[in-house]
Order: structure tokens, then C-alpha cells, then sequence
């Protein structure tokens, strides 16, 4: 096999590349032959373009000195007229070729041409005969009746209803009213056909081919009551009645997909025909590759990689040029706002890699020596990676120019283009690594990337490559998985403070998923006044560390960390122990929707099934040191004296619950096999799998089921905890570890009423300076009703602080508005007097008894 250079891979597609990567705007150049159609008289006229020529100029709708639309008429029977786009180096054969593409009909079979009463020759050029703009020529010869005739006659008929409409001839409501009867009767024979003609596809390609421009051209028409007749017909076909399978809906998307491409040349992105037509053909896309609910033939394949790949190549150039323009003005590149195809590009540029993939048959990624082999794909595939490999080093050079400047607001846009650069390297061989590399080199800017980023971004993918991300971008994705809050309506609770978990249990276990997310919890604790965020803050932590309690009995604490915790194996003496994991892993994914840090750690064990993954010796030190240390003994203890049977160890292990100790064999027959030196990591694998796993595989199923309720994507659960470090999820649940500082906490504070030269303001913080850890906490709880503090500390924080001046008597404690993060402050005469009001405040069983909504 012979493999292809890039510098020979670029010369084999500008072979056939340059007039295939137009067909778009040379389909849609056709629509500006409105004007010069009133020198069209009579017959029916059909839109063909050249694509044997080897230039580098399209046809764009402009006066190109190369580019040329005339007109050839069938002397023939059918007296049809077809438009033609060319240039003038284009040869008479080339415009044979195109009627023989549109009519099926052989070249040597369609006659000749004649301009000026000359017979044209088919190795002279268009220009050797001097052939115009708007030129008519005459086809002598009659054509014979080509394939699918019913097909194309209705389509001639369609066309040539545009046109009389277009041309602002007389009887418009019925001409219209044709025109939507056409696309009707097409979708009816449509229908019948489908059931039994294994060649559909084809009466598609059909309209697609002619009918699609037509109604183009009539929606773009000046004329009043064409643009909403064309609009009509054609949501007729990107959205067809209902019945029209779903299933048999897809075979339209060569028609959409034409609709798109000249949608997008004739009119704007932001036209709303356009985004229909476009929504439309990636969710079709979309539910082939991901519910396979019918894939594409090989001949559908085709034409739709050829139109997808020419839209695609299109947009890829704009994006290559605004990347170069933001090179170009390398001093403002954050500001530079790259093109407005970005967002199309990156949407088209996955469905396009799914029919590509599937045309491939499973063969992966596509080494470029293969492209030759691959006929109907060699110009696609080959166009599409000279682009990439293009857009990759603009790309690379704007990350560097980034490197330099951060700080400033970067786009998301560069993201975005990332993301399609990651998706199109997955088929071709090697170009995964030319992406990461360049991720690699540059994650720097990268990560002020991600710092920046928004939900609109769509920066998920970058989560396949977390190993070049920060914690703290690790943890910014991840919030991304998480759904937004709605203000829809309030969920309300009132809550015993005696009956904390028994009465939250009820309400949210209860509750349907999605009610909970419509609206904000409103929670009130019974006799007591204070409402708002804070109180939810407050309930979110105590709620969290109740359910930790060991007491409770759902779960254990790390010997090591009482902070960190995993399911109890014998939590099952409680019926409702399941119900109550479930309700556990709804409010820790809610905690998280809140923002709110509720002290909790798991333990790495839990995280590990969380994410799917297997769960190791090492991932089990903390949760068991005693356990750890018996396992590495028996791994690393002497051959021989294991063989020798010294331990009397089996393949069994002994559980313990309410007192009760039972023996379970660790594998079929276990307490009949011995451990000795061949099997002993066999034994440690099945003890591991026993103590962290099997025994509370129920536990975190219930826990996990809780979870993906409130992500409301079951298939988002293991990829939200894989996208993290086990530290990560650590972070977000229980905030930062250090102790508060005075300094960070005294820049993230305002005042009203006072001043930071007041002497209360002056004691205050000489006070906070003194307590002591535990004290400083307590009064941040009292004060914001934020227990633990988020890892980037106050800067974290929802809001900045405040400490207001109160009219109250100095005799009276201070006070809180927990919602808006305000300590209220009377102007205490001494400082002994503030400090005597601090400390009772500090003390933790009455820190929560002060706070008002």
C-alpha cells in the first residue's frame, strides 16, 4: 500500500475540491437569475452547475470576469431550459456532463450544442466561443426519457411554477397554491413509495437536486406573497405531517440539507427558516447515529458526506479567517470577535464525522494513506483535513498570543473551535495526538479558557482530557452537568428542628425530580422567623451531617478522618435504609445545584463505584487501615510460609451486624480452597470486592439512582464523576480545609453606616483576630449561615459581605440577615462590650438562633 503525503493529498484535491467545495454557492448562485429570467420564454427550466473545471474562484452571485450563468434550451420534445453556472475556462464537454448528471441521459446520446448558429465543439472552452453572461444556447438532439419520469415531472412542474412567479406573471394565489399542491403530491408519492421501493432514496435526490433550489429562489423573491407561499412548502418538507414516519423522515435529509446550504448563502444565519432547517437536520443526524433508528445506504451516505462535507469546508474557511484576523490584530485578540459561523461549524462538524464513520464500517480512525481508497470520500476527507490541519496551527498560534495576555475575556468561541478540532481528529489516524499535543503545550491558556467559560461554551468535551485541566476548571466543568435552577414557583418545608431528617425525608423523597428544580426550596424550621437563602444554607449542612452520622447507621467514618465517610455494609437493619440512600444522594446532588459546602468528604471507595470504576487495595487505606495492613502483609509475606498453611486461611470472610458474626465464602466453594502463594491476590482481589463493593452494591445503586435524578440524565452519573479527581468531588461538597483568614475576610467586606476607621469596625476585627479557629467559623455561620467556606475562600462566596450599623441598643446583640450576608452591628460605647456580644454569639448551640430573614 502506498502512502499519500500531505503535499500530494492537497494536489490530488484541488484536483476535483475546487468545484465540488462551491456546489453550495454555485446552487445558490442560481438564485440570483430572478432578474434575467424574464429572457427565459417558455418550456421548464432547471438549475445546472459545472464541476469539471480546475479554478479557485467560485461563482458567488458577483459580475466574476470567469464567471458565467447562461441558459440552454432543449430543442427536444420536452423543451426544457436548464440554468447554467460556469466559468470561462470551462469546456463544452463539462456542460454535457452536467445535463447527463441531471437527466441521466448518456452525452453521446444528448446531440449538440449551437450559440450564434455555431455547433460548439466539446474540447473548446467556453470563451473560445465567447460565451456571455445570460447567453442562450440551443441543444439539438431530442433527449430521451430519463429515469424516475413521473419524478422529475413533477419537479419540472414545480420549477416552472417558481418561475412564473418569480417573474411576477398574473394569477399568483394560483400559481401558489400550486406550488404548496406539488410539494404535497410529492410527499404523498413519497409515502406510497416508500413502502415498497427500495430505491426512495433516489426520488429524494431528485428534488433535492431541483425542487429545493426553486423554492429558495421563490422565498428570497421581492415579490409580496411569494416569500410565505415558499416558507409554507417548505417547512411542509423539513417538518412533514405526522404521517410521515420518523423513521422514513430521515431519507429527507438530503432535501433539508439543500435547504440549509442555500438558506444559509441566500438569507442569514439568524433567519428563523434557516434554524429550523438546521435543527431539524442535526436532531435527524443525531437520532440515526445515536438510536441507529435507520442508517443510511451507501448511496444516501454519500450524498450526504458530499453536502455535509461542502457546508462543512465552507464555514471551516470562515472560521480560518477570522482565526487569522485575530492573529492578525494579535494585540486586542481577546476582544477580536471571531466569525459568527463558529457556532455552525462546531454543530455540523460532529454529525458529518458520524456518517463519515459509519460509510468507513467500523475501520476507526482513517489513515491518510487510505483516502485513495475511498472513492466517493477522497475530496471530502482530504479537504477536510488540509482544513483541519489549518485551522489547528491558527488555532495553536492564537493559544500563544493568549499565554501573554491573561486576564482579559477570552471568547468562548476559541473553545468551541477546539471542540470541533477534537471532533474531527477522531478520523483520521493520528490527528488525536496533533490536538492534544497542541492542548498539551498550551494549558495555560487553555485553562483561563475554561475559567471563562459559560453553559453556551459547550466545554463538556474537554472533560476526555481532564489530565490537562485544573482542579478548579475540573470543578467549573462539572457544575456544567448540573442543571440550572428556575424560578418557576417555591418548593416549601417546614421543618421541626427535632424531627430534622425524619420530616426532610418526607418532602424530598416524595417530591418529583423535576418539581424540585423548577423552582427554589423555600424552607422554614418551625417557631421561627428567619426564611430565605440562609436558611437553606443552614438546613443543606445540617440535614447532610445527620445522614453522616454514625449513629444513623447508613454510614461509616474513616478511623482517620471523621470527616470522611462510606456506606455502612449493615446498614440494611433499617427497611428503609434504600429509600434513605436514595434520599441521600438527592440531597448531596442538590447541595451541589446550591453551591452550598456541607462538611462532608466520601471516602475514596464510595467515589470510585460512583464513577464506575474498580475499586483497588490502595483506594482502601483510609477507609480500613486495619484491613489495609492485613491485606499488604499477606501480599508481601514469605512464599513458603504461606504455601506451608501457617494462617489456615480460606477463601471466606466473617461479617458482623447486630452483634451477630457470620461466615460468607468469598467465591463458590470457597472455604474448601486454601490460600497459598499463587492465589493470594486472588484472595486480597475477592476480600476488597466483598468489603467495599458487593456488600453495599445496593446502597450505592440507591444513592447513585438519587443523584441522576436531580442531573436528570441517568447517563450523565458515572461521567459527572469520572470528569473528576476523587479531591475534586471532595472540594465541592466540603469547601476548603484552611483555616479562615482575618485578611481575606476583611478584603471581602462593606460597610453601610460605618467606616473602616470606626472604632467598632477597628475592635471588631482585633477581636476575630484573636478567636480561635472554631470560634471564627461559628461566627461566619451566624453571620452568612456558611459553615465551610468554598476552596477559593471568600472570593467564592455568592456575594460579598457586609456589616451594617444598627440603631439598636448597645445593650442588644448583634444580629444577621443570612440571605444577604449582612451582620448587623449596634455601635457598641467599649470594646470589652463588643467582645462580651461576640463571644456569646460564638457559641455554637446559639449561632443559629439570632439570624433573621
Amino acid at each position: 500500500m502506498v502512502g499519500i503525503s500531505l503535499r500530494n493529498l492537497c494536489r490530488c484535491v484541488s484536483l476535483d475540491r475546487q468545484n465540488k467545495k462551491h456546489k453550495m454557492k454555485r446552487a445558490a448562485a442560481s438564485l440570483d437569475s430572478v432578474e434575467t429570467s424574464k429572457r427565459v420564454h417558455g418550456g421548464q427550466t432547471q438549475s445546472v452547475s459545472s464541476s469539471t473545471s480546475d479554478h479557485s474562484t467560485p461563482y458567488d452571485g458577483s459580475s466574476s470576469s470567469k464567471s458565467l450563468q447562461f441558459f440552454v434550451r432543449n430543442s427536444g420534445g420536452n423543451n426544457n431550459t436548464y440554468v447554467v453556472h460556469a466559468d470561462t475556462d470551462d469546456t463544452v464537454e463539462s456542460v454535457h456532463e452536467q445535463i447527463r448528471k441531471k437527466t441521466g441521459m448518456p452525452v453521446l446520446e444528448q446531440g449538440y450544442l449551437v450559440y450564434r448558429g455555431k455547433k460548439l465543439q466539446m474540447d473548446k472552452t467556453l470563451e473560445y466561443y465567447g460565451i456571455r453572461r445570460d447567453s442562450q444556447l440551443q441543444l439539438v438532439g431530442r433527449l430521451r426519457s430519463t429515469e424516475y419520469p413521473n419524478t422529475w415531472k413533477a419537479v419540472d412542474r414545480l420549477v416552472s411554477t417558481v418561475w412564473s412567479l418569480c417573474r411576477g406573471e398574473h394569477h399568483h394565489d394560483e400559481y401558489r397554491f400550486d406550488v404548496i399542491h406539488s410539494v404535497q403530491m410529492f410527499i404523498d408519492s413519497f409515502k406510497m413509495r416508500a413502502e415498497n421501493d427500495a430505491r426512495v432514496s433516489r426520488h429524494v435526490q431528485i428534488f433535492a437536486s431541483a425542487g429545493a433550489a426553486a423554492l429558495v429562489m421563490l422565498f428570497v423573491s421581492p415579490i409580496q406573497g411569494n416569500k410565505e407561499c415558499a416558507e409554507k412548502a417548505i417547512r411542509l418538507l423539513v417538518n412533514p405531517p405526522e404521517a410521515v414516519k420518523k423513521e422514513l423522515h430521515t431519507h429527507f435529509v438530503p432535501i433539508i440539507l439543500e435547504f440549509c446550504t442555500l438558506l444559509y448563502t441566500k438569507t442569514s444565519r439568524e433567519n428563523p427558516l434557516y434554524i429550523s432547517c438546521r435543527k431539524t437536520l442535526l436532531s435527524i443526524l443525531e437520532a440515526v447515529h445515536t438510536h441507529r433508528s435507520r442508517c443510511f445506504n451507501h448511496a444516501e451516505g454519500r450524498v450526504i458526506v458530499q453536502g455535509l462535507s461542502m457546508f462543512v469546508s465552507e464555514l471551516g474557511r470562515k472560521v480560518v479567517k477570522g482565526l487569522e484576523s485575530c492573529i492578525t490584530n494579535s494585540p486586542q485578540v481577546a476582544a477580536v470577535p471571531l466569525s459568527d459561523d463558529v457556532s455552525d461549524f462546531v454543530a455540523l462538524s460532529s454529525p458529518l464525522c458520524n456518517v463519515i464513520e459509519d460509510g468507513l464500517s467500523g475501520m476507526g480512525h482513517l489513515p491518510l494513506c487510505l483516502i485513495e481508497l475511498h472513492p466517493c470520500y477522497t475530496v471530502e476527507l482530504g479537504s477536510l483535513y488540509v482544513i483541519f490541519l489549518e485551522m489547528l496551527v491558527k488555532s495553536d498560534e492564537c493559544l500563544k498570543i493568549m499565554e501573554n495576555r491573561l486576564g482579559s475575556g477570552w471568547s468562548g468561541q476559541y473553545l468551541s473551535i477546539l471542540k470541533a478540532l477534537n471532533t474531527l481528529s477522531k478520523i483520521y489516524e493520528g490527528a488525536e495526538e496533533k490536538v492534544l499535543s497542541v492542548l498539551r503545550s498550551r494549558q495555560i491558556a487553555l485553562n483561563a479558557l475554561i475559567r471563562n467559560s459559560r453553559r453556551n461554551d459547550d466545554p463538556l468535551w474537554i472533560l476526555e482530557h481532564k489530565d490537562l485541566t485544573s482542579s478548579e476548571c475540573r470543578r467549573h466543568l462539572a457544575m456544567m452537568l448540573l442543571p440550572e435552577l428556575k424560578d418557576e414557583h417555591l418548593f416549601q418545608m417546614l421543618i421541626d428542628r427535632d424531627k430534622l431528617l425524619a420530616q426532610s425525608f418526607e418532602y424530598l423523597s416524595k417530591a418529583d425530580a423535576k418539581h424540585l428544580l423548577a423552582g427554589r426550596l423555600f424552607i422554614e424550621f418551625k417557631n421561627e422567623e428567619a426564611t430565605g437563602p440562609g436558611v437553606a444554607r443552614e438546613w443543606f449542612c445540617m440535614v447532610c451531617q445527620a445522614l453522616c452520622n454514625p449513629r444513623i447507621g447508613l454510614f461509616l467514618a474513616c478511623p482517620d478522618d471523621n470527616r470522611r465517610f462510606f456506606p455502612n455494609p449493615a446498614s440494611d437493619v433499617d427497611p428503609l435504609h434504600l429509600d434513605y440512600f436514595r434520599f441521600c444522594g438527592r440531597v448531596f446532588a442538590l447541595s451541589l445545584v446550591y453551591k452550598v459546602q456541607v462538611g462532608i468528604l466520601f471516602d475514596r471507595t464510595f467515589f470510585l463505584q460512583l464513577a464506575g470504576e474498580t475499586v483497588s487495595l490502595e483506594d482502601a487505606r483510609d477507609a480500613d487501615p486495619v484491613f489495609y495492613s492485613s491485606c499488604k502483609k499477606i501480599l508481601e509475606m514469605d512464599s513458603d510460609f504461606l504455601d506451608s498453611d501457617a494462617l489456615g486461611l480460606t477463601f471466606v470472610t466473617e461479617t458482623e451486624k447486630l452483634g451477630c458474626r457470620t461466615t460468607v465464602d468469598l467465591c463458590p466453594g470457597g472455604d474448601s480452597i486454601a490460600l497459598n502463594s499463587k492465589n493470594r491476590e486472588a484472595y486480597v482481589h475477592l476480600l476488597i470486592q466483598h468489603r467495599f463493593v458487593n456488600s453495599v452494591s445496593d446502597q450505592v445503586k440507591e444513592f447513585a439512582k438519587g443523584f441522576s435524578e436531580i442531573l436528570c440524565d441517568t447517563s450523565l452519573l458515572a461521567f459527572f464523576f469520572r470528569s473528576l479527581e476523587h479531591e475534586d468531588l471532595n472540594r465541592m461538597l466540603h469547601g476548603s480545609d484552611k483555616a479562615i483568614c482575618v485578611q481575606d475576610w476583611k478584603a471581602h467586606t462593606d460597610y453601610n453606616g460605618y467606616s473602616k476607621t470606626d472604632s467598632q469596625i477597628i475592635w471588631f476585627w482585633k477581636i476575630v483576630e484573636a478567636m480561635s479557629v472554631e470560634q471564627r467559623r461559628v461566627l461566619l455561620y451566624f453571620w452568612t449561615s456558611v459553615k465551610y467556606l468554598p476552596v477559593e475562600g471568600f472570593g467564592g462566596l455568592q456575594s460579598r459581605l457586609y456589616i451594617y450599623a444598627t440603631h439598636e441598643s448597645h445593650e442588644r446583640l448583634p444580629s444577621a440577615r443570612t440571605c444577604f450576608y449582612r451582620l448587623c452591628l449596634p455601635r457598641y460605647k467599649s470594646e470589652s462590650k463588643l467582645q462580651k456580644s461576640l463571644q456569646i454569639i460564638t457559641q455554637e448551640h446559639l449561632s443559629c438562633s439570632f439570624g433573621i430573614p
